[in-house]
């Protein structure tokens, strides 16, 4: 009984290590996506709206067979709605990538401009203790959208893959974080410190007594 406790001891540590260490190679393997959709952004935002798509096609049908499992409840046809939308959506932009990546970008843009002005409209109205960071963010929201509006649609080409490297990127580099962090802390407690040594000074119950 006592082996069996001492060899599932060692086991624990072994696993965070082998986990921690699975986020490590996975945030690598986003960092690499990332850097590589920053280089040809185009093809990312190819890439980001058949992902896209695919989603919407999936999440409906899933949203469908759920609705059929629960066609005796009060929200079955709403479901089946959404659910049907949710399809349609999805062959539309998986039939059609480019043109979905310029509504989706006069989209984005445009919500830029407008929480751009809101930001800063709120901070000069109401200048609270976070009014120079609040003017800071809605300055950036408005600049960035009136440059991407104003080189739309062209800018469909780029913007979304940009954004989408970029989520990428920084995923990645939080993932690697968390499994090179993690990994550092499981060490720190599971292995002892190499240069402590058992104190065998007199009088303290392990070497000669005192006297």
């Amino acid at each position: 009984m006592a082996g069996t406790t001492r060899s599932a001891g060692p086991a624990e540590p072994r696993k965070l290590k082998r986990s921690f260490s699975v986020l490590t190679v996975l945030g690598a393997i986003l960092v690499i996506a990332g850097i590589v959709g920053l280089v040809y952004t185009g093809l990312a935002t190819l890439t980001s709206m058949l992902l896209f798509g695919w989603l919407l096609l999936i999440g409906g049908i899933v949203g469908l067979v759920q609705a059929v499992a629960s066609r005796g409840s009060d929200y079955f046809w709403l479901a089946v709605i959404v659910a049907a939308l949710n399809i349609a959506a999805g062959i539309v932009v998986i039939r059609h990538p480019t043109g979905s990546a310029e509504t989706l970008t006069l989209f984005a843009a445009l919500l830029f401009l407008t929480g751009g002005l809101f930001r800063l409209v709120g901070s000069l109205v109401v200048r609270g203790p976070q009014f120079g960071w609040t003017l800071f963010q809605g300055a950036v929201l408005l600049v960035l959208g009136i440059l991407v509006l104003g080189n739309w649609p062209e800018s469909s080409r780029y913007v979304l893959g940009l954004f989408f490297s970029l989520a990428l990127l920084f995923d990645g580099l939080g993932l690697i974080a968390i499994g090179v962090g993690g990994r550092r802390i499981v060490r720190m407690v599971t292995e002892p410190d190499p240069t402590g040594a058992p104190d065998d000074r007199p009088g303290n119950g392990q070497g000669r007594p005192l006297g």
